[in-house]
């Protein structure tokens, strides 16, 4: 017993020291692990978050101006088998009046941004960036931020700010109050002859009326060679440039002291040239801008500013002088300079501003391109799409192999079906008379396609009155100025099988709406669409299609009418061998000269041949 209780009395006191021991050696190891892991994190660290080298900035490098073509799928030799039709008018039929409502919110600022549309062109701009572009946002000073209406009591109200944003460096946070569109446009150029003040908002998808509103584009000033050059400008009635900050145009409505609220939005700049003020461009004399040095290849920011204060009538144009060169003269006797671009203008481009453009007082083509890059000079020309070219009756052999049911074979030409029988004709000119029922299904196939129903046939051309559109400002109404003529059109075709009998086959039906000008006799092809159907008793034999509604706008600019109007139509019906079998026209003149009609884009001009052809310009009211 004596033995047990001193062995159980070491084991008790000696348990702590091990304890203890125990714990120093776990805790040592810990401690090790410890550093080991923060000196291998920290290392890694260090490596991870260790600065980039400094690398230099690469020069923005332009992209080339690409034209879009669209893919189409090569129509088939066509030939034409015709029908001709009496020509018969269809009357206008009128629709009740619609309006519709403003854009919502602007971009940033809870509203959404539009995807641009890449076939878009307009004289404000198009829908995609071609690279060498301006960038244009626009904003309706008679709306806040979201959209909301701002009264404003006269148009000094809008040109205090435009003056306060100039005083204020141009930054865009002074106008974060006011309404901006969400949409975007690529301008390369700035030559806006006088239209209707409201065509500025539209161009941007807004319907606010014509008054009060600016557009601000951004983009670089660059040219591939060392040039000295000035601006030459005039605007109805806000047109402004900056270069690196600095104004070098102020080409704001002036007229000896009267709206100089709206000269003063410029500041104090001034013209040192004595050509200023002499020539008219547009609805003003075109005001001179400072000289300006660029050494190939450097780009430097540039920011164009246009707007119309009380409405009406609105214009932006820019030119531009190279030292040294001489220019022709107008009847004026000032220099007919080109317009600033930065890449060559498009053909449909070029129709909208020869519309509206006085000859001779700004060359469209033939100028400077201001980009970093030079390409070989071109000639204007009609683009043209590639088609097949179309084959007539006689140019193909009349003469083809028959097939009989039981294989035979036999080379004649078709010359008429009489009751259940095909008469044929050989080389050697003797006629066959053959059952249809021993003709191979190919053959019978081909005889019910070479003998298609008669199909009456319809233009279709719809009218509704949307002259409330466009909204008259306060001024306007103070001038009594009347509103815009709008309507819009809508055309179609509709055919009807008027012969008995089966036909089993697709048909291919595609008009032509021709519209012509107001200010000359140019033709325009306003709208092309096609349509397939089969003739049965389902569709009661009868198909009928339209196109999109086309806005129709007419206005008086100094006793000149602008805008176009509806002129005729031609319908053709082909089958599936490509062949034209009917066809009905307003006028002989387009089917006599469809295969040049088939390579006029939609929207563009045209003469009494369907040949491309420039709009008609107007006559100088000022000069």
């Amino acid at each position: 017993m004596k033995k047990r209780s001193v062995k159980n009395q070491k084991t008790v006191r000696g348990t702590p020291a091990a304890v203890l021991l125990s714990i120093l050696i776990h805790a040592g190891l810990f401690l090790l692990a410890g550093m080991l892991v923060v000196f291998t994190v920290v290392k890694q660290k260090e490596v991870e978050f260790a600065p980039p080298k400094a690398v230099e900035r690469p020069k923005m490098k332009l992209r080339k101006p690409k034209v879009r073509v669209k893919k189409t799928t090569k129509p088939k030799p066509t030939t034409r088998i015709v029908t001709k039709v009496q020509k018969a008018s269809m009357p206008d039929i009128q629709l009740p009046e619609m309006s519709g409502m403003a854009e919502g919110l602007g971009g940033g600022i809870g509203g959404f941004d539009t995807m641009p549309d890449l076939e878009e062109v307009s004289i404000f701009g198009g829908g995609q960036s071609i690279g060498n572009d301006f960038v244009g946002t626009f904003y309706d000073f008679k709306r806040d931020r979201t959209g909301r209406s701002i009264p404003m009591v006269a148009e000094t109200q809008f040109t205090d700010v435009l003056a306060e944003f100039v005083k204020r460096g141009w930054k865009d946070s002074f106008l974060a109050r006011y309404y901006q569109s969400p949409k975007k446009l690529y301008a390369t150029c700035f030559m806006v002859p006088p239209i209707l003040s409201s065509l500025g908002p539209r161009a941007f998808g807004e319907d606010c009326g014509g008054w009060c509103w600016m557009a601000l584009y951004k983009g670089k000033l660059v040219y591939p060679e060392n040039i000295r050059f000035r601006f030459w400008g005039s605007g109805d009635d806000i047109l402004m440039v900056r270069v690196d900050g600095k104004l070098v145009l102020n080409g704001n409505w002036h007229s000896d002291g009267a709206n100089m609220y709206i000269t003063n939005i410029g500041g104090n700049w001034d013209s040192t040239s004595g050509d200023d003020a002499l020539y008219y461009y547009g609805n003003n004399k075109a005001r001179v801008g400072d000289w300006i040095e660029l050494r190939a290849g450097e780009m430097h920011d540039m920011e164009v500013m246009i707007g119309e204060v009380p409405g009406g009538i609105f214009d932006a144009m820019l030119a531009v002088q190279i030292d040294g060169v001489e220019y022709p003269k107008n009847r004026q006797g000032g220099p007919i300079l080109p317009m600033f671009a930065t890449a060559e203008p498009s053909r449909d481009l070029q129709d909208i501003i020869f519309a509206n453009l006085v000859p001779d007082e700004v060359a469209v083509t033939n100028g400077p391109i201001f980009r970093d890059y030079v390409l070989v000079q071109q000639t204007n020309r009609v683009e043209e799409v590639a088609t097949d070219s179309m084959q007539s009756e006689e140019m193909e052999s009349k003469i083809r192999i028959w097939a009989s049911t039981d294989g035979k074979e036999i080379e004649a030409e078709y010359i008429t079906v009489i009751a259940d029988k095909v008469v044929l004709k050989t080389s050697r000119g003797r006629q066959l008379k053959i059952p249809l029922s021993q003709l191979s299904p190919a053959d019978r196939e081909y005889i019910e396609l070479i003998n298609p129903p008669k199909f009456d046939i319809d233009f279709i051309k719809l009218s509704d009155n949307q002259s409330s559109r466009y909204e008259l400002s306060p001024k306007e109404l103070e001038w009594n100025l009347l509103p815009p003529r709008v309507n819009d059109f809508t055309f179609g075709a509709k055919v009807k099988q008027r012969s008995a009998g089966e036909y089993n086959y697709e048909l291919t039906v595609e008009y032509y709406s021709i519209g012509k000008e107001r200010i000359g006799n140019r033709y325009i092809l306003l709208d092309r669409n096609t349509s397939v159907f089969v003739p049965c008793k389902e569709n009661r034999r009868s198909h009928s299609f339209t196109g999109e509604p086309i806005e129709f706008l007419e206005y008086d600019i100094g006793g000149s009418l602008r805008g176009r109007k509806p002129a005729g139509y031609l319908i053709t019906i082909t089958d599936k061998l490509g062949r034209i079998i009917q066809y009905k026209a307003s006028s002989l003149w387009l089917w006599e000269n469809i295969d040049n009609l088939k390579k006029v884009p939609v929207g563009a001009y045209m003469d009494k041949t369907c040949i491309r052809t420039y709009p008609t310009s107007p006559k100088p009211t000022k000069w």
